[in-house]
């Protein structure tokens, strides 16, 4: 299976290891924006071509696979170009710049019969994997609330980030709501099923900012500061708090409350935490096998992405269909939460969504 890669720098940390342990993958072409960055990756990891144009590459290599790790408004042009190359694709999240991208890219993978994946990694996590069984056994009972808070400072220093930085600018789909709103967006889809309703606002707290390197002034148009609420269609209520400018890094944590029990988790020490009604909390962490697995950088986003790369992988080579992942299906979805979440910025009220696709 030839594999080409977008995105020199997720690549490195995270596709280039993982896929050392995909069995029949090979890649053999790496793109980035800039030269020197795709060379490094690939000198790294024995990638016989680099290339600092994404389209030569694509015109360049029969691919069977691409990953894109891209600036998102690159999302959906190279989608549509490697679907047309004939190859089945892997996308960032979030999945693009609005709905009518999102909606493009599922349209055209599914048009020409290709395999599609969003690269929501946390799908392959063993702790939130039997989070998502527990609620579909009804170990929780109900679900009647869901909180979720991500609270860090890489946005706090106005000179933390170097001028044009894409994560910074909203032309680029940058902003907390896409990096990690789209995370979270798609594991409630996941746990809870679809949203029917939602509010809430994406915010740039501090505009004015300054060069790391140089101190000249430039201005961040993106979001640091995102939160919104979903009211699922089950009823179950979901609020998420993501913050880039707090003073001081306090992670990821999640709680779950349902009728009969509680879960939460800390991304931090990873440990999964479970309380029936009226009792104490239990550990009951599931260990990730592929942690030890030698070359895969440590953290659960990087982990994570060795067993999203072996299903897709293995669809490929056995022509079927995803049993596990977010597919550009789930993009979509997760998209028109994303676009509400802009729209309830401006309307400043609830925005009622659609029925899923599927």
């Amino acid at each position: 299976m030839k594999v080409g890669i977008v995105g020199a720098s997720f690549a490195r940390a995270a596709y280039l290891p993982a896929l050392r342990h995909v069995d029949g993958a090979e890649v053999v072409a790496l793109a980035s924006g800039r030269l020197e960055s795709a060379q490094s990756a690939a000198a790294e990891f024995g990638v016989p071509a680099a290339y600092d144009d994404w389209q030569e590459m694509l015109n360049k290599h029969q691919l069977d696979l691409v990953l894109i790790a891209t600036p998102t408004d690159l999302h959906a042009p190279i989608t549509l170009a490697a679907l047309d190359k004939g190859a089945h694709v892997l996308c960032e999240k979030p999945t693009a710049m609005d709905v009518n991208e999102a909606t493009a890219m599922l349209d055209k993978a599914e048009a020409l019969g290709r395999l599609h994946m969003i690269d929501h990694e946390l799908r392959f996590n063993p702790n939130r994997a039997k989070v998502a069984a527990m609620i579909a056994n009804g170990d929780l009972g109900d679900i009647r609330h869901v909180n979720i808070a991500n609270i860090g400072a890489s946005w706090a220093n106005p000179s933390a980030r170097p001028k044009g930085d894409w994560w910074s600018l909203a032309e680029h789909g940058g902003g907390r709501l896409g990096a990690n709103g789209s995370h979270q967006v798609d594991m409630l889809r996941w746990w809870l099923g679809p949203v029917a309703s939602v509010v809430g606002q994406a915010l740039t707290v501090i505009p004015d900012r300054l060069d790391k390197a140089t101190g000249e002034p430039w201005t961040a148009t993106a979001d640091d500061l995102s939160y919104f609420t979903l009211q699922m269609q089950s009823g179950a209520l979901a609020q998420v708090f993501m913050s880039g400018v707090a003073a001081n890094n306090i992670g990821n944590l999640t709680q779950v409350f349902g009728s009969r029990g509680t879960i939460l988790l800390d991304n931090d020490d990873e440990k999964l935490m479970f309380a029936k009604a009226g009792g104490s909390f239990e550990d009951i962490t599931a260990a990730d096998p592929n942690a030890a697995l030698p070359g895969v950088s440590k953290g659960v986003w990087n982990v994570s992405v060795v067993d999203a790369l072996r299903e897709l992988s293995g669809a490929i080579n056995e022509g079927r269909k995803l049993r596990a992942g977010a597919t550009f299906f789930d993009g979509l979805a997760n998209q028109r939460v994303l676009d509400a979440v802009k729209q309830s910025t401006t309307a400043r009220a609830w925005v009622d969504l659609p029925a899923e696709r599927n």
